[in-house]
């Protein structure tokens, strides 16, 4: 089994939720990125998911927008990703997936990529843009790494389109809680339960739901009927926010606490 499979199997025997807590790499720097996911694993994350900034991320809302627009400023790149899984890994054992569009990944060199990715630590991929009828060779480079490939669906997938995902997916599926770009929100659309009910319909995989988490309730609401629940946009808004900060990471990581404070016995 992956270790996104391990996780989720043991979240299951504890009767937990799943916490993925999201970073851009390189926002406020790259030391910092690499302090933040070792707090974040200190603060309970079950995986981290690590984006790799990009020039024109339409899925994500302002708040990613901007941390990619400044992490692209200062020059970083995918390989400063690894290198910063490479180095925080050699402090923590969660498992990390790699958040990214295709054409960081196409510019690396898809020869490359598995296996440096696999040497860094990396554990799973998730790649915005890429369509299933296009993932086989992507799949099958790093299934031979060991690393899983994960997809987003939305409520606008189609249900012959999501049994076209469950066949590549692996490790779990994202379902993105309402159509649109990422961001916090104050209520949670009840679009979610729904699209999680379509999805295990046709997969077995776990089901992390995403987009516009913000607030410990969100979090619990998730929780009741999926096994993950993934924060960007608030955790990167409170980089944001705390970027000048000298206690930025230890303050990140109390906001990233109070998010699942109450996990115990939520499911």
């Amino acid at each position: 089994m992956s270790r996104l499979t391990d996780t989720f199997v043991e979240l299951k025997g504890a009767g937990r939720g799943g916490f993925i807590p999201f970073v851009t790499t390189g926002d406020p720097d790259l030391v910092t990125t690499e302090l933040l996911l070792v707090e974040l694993a200190a603060a309970g994350a079950d995986i981290i998911e690590l984006g790799v900034p990009f020039s024109d991320p339409v899925a994500d809302g302002a708040v990613i927008q901007r941390a990619s627009e400044r992490a692209l400023r200062k020059g970083v790149m995918l390989s400063d990703a690894l290198t910063c899984v490479s180095n925080a890994k050699k402090n923590i054992d969660v498992p990390i997936v790699l958040f990214s569009y295709l054409n960081p990944l196409l510019r690396f060199g898809p020869d490359r990529l598995p296996k440096e990715a696999k040497q860094a630590g990396v554990d799973a991929v998730l790649v915005t843009d890429l369509v299933p009828e296009e993932a086989t060779a992507w799949n099958r480079a790093f299934r031979h790494q060991g690393l899983d490939l994960i997809f987003l669906v939305a409520p606008t997938t189609s249900d012959e389109r999501l049994k076209r995902i469950a066949q590549e997916a692996s490790g779990f599926i994202y379902a993105v809680s309402r159509a649109g770009v990422t961001g916090a929100q104050d209520e949670m659309p009840s679009d979610a339960e729904s699209l999680v009910k379509r999805v295990r319909a046709v997969s077995d995989l776990p089901v992390a739901v995403g987009f516009g988490i913000s607030k410990p309730e969100q979090v619990r609401q998730i929780w009741r009927f999926a096994d993950a629940a993934v924060i960007g946009s608030a955790i990167v808004s409170q980089v944001e926010k705390l970027a000048r900060s000298p206690d930025l990471v230890a303050r990140v990581g109390e906001f990233a606490r109070s998010l699942v404070e109450s996990r115990s016995g939520n499911q």
